[in-house]
């Protein structure tokens, strides 16, 4: 595991739109924050980028549904995304303004 980190954390991409707008945009973090949450670091990871967990649940979830074709799959697929989206869109507000 050690040397996923350690790759990982020599191989980060950069944003492309950091560097044409100097701005954050939405998804700035994650990255950083996925090698926090690999070292076990879950309160940094969380400061970082705190929908890292919510996209893990969602993609998990997703992946479930799909092998295993939940009764309520598709809603529950869908309350996840919009929780997981509300709460990008409310910390990249809150990441923006202070």
């Amino acid at each position: 595991m050690s040397a996923l980190v350690n790759w990982l954390e020599h191989h980060m991409l950069s944003c492309p739109y950091k560097i044409i707008t100097g701005i954050d945009c939405p998804g700035c973090g994650i990255q950083r924050s996925l090698v926090l949450l690999l070292k076990g670091d879950f309160a940094g990871s969380f400061f970082l980028y705190p929908a890292l967990l919510p996209v893990i649940f969602t993609l998990i979830l997703t992946a479930a549904h799909l092998l295993f074709r939940f009764k309520k799959g598709p809603e529950s697929i869908k309350y996840s995304f919009l929780i997981t989206t509300g709460i990008i869109v409310i910390s990249y507000i809150f990441k923006i303004c202070c």
